[in-house]
C-alpha cells in the first residue's frame, strides 16, 4: 500500500472528500476522528490489508502520520 492509498483509506473511513488529508494533520483536529472512527480504521486495515492493529496503539496516535507509521509507510512525511 502506498502513502497515497493509506491516506485515501483514512479519508474513506472518515467519509471525507478525496485528497483532504496530507498526513501532517493532528487527529484531534480532523473532523470525525473519535473512538468509533478508531475502531472503523482498525477494521478497515484488517479487511484491506489483513493486518490486525492493537486498539491501544491506534488510540495513542496523535497525528495522521502516526497512523501511517503503524502501517509501515510513515517514512516519507509531508513537510510540516
Amino acid at each position: 500500500m502506498t502513502r497515497h492509498d493509506a491516506l485515501r483509506m483514512i479519508e474513506q473511513t472518515l467519509e471525507m472528500s478525496p485528497n483532504s488529508l496530507t498526513g501532517a494533520e493532528e487527529l484531534r483536529e480532523v473532523a470525525g476522528w473519535d473512538s468509533m472512527s478508531t475502531m472503523a480504521f482498525i477494521a478497515m486495515v484488517d479487511k484491506e490489508l489483513g493486518r490486525p492493529l492493537p486498539g491501544g496503539r491506534v488510540a495513542r496516535c496523535r497525528t495522521v502520520a502516526d497512523l501511517l507509521d503503524l502501517l509501515g509507510i510513515g517514512a516519507v512525511r509531508a513537510a510540516a
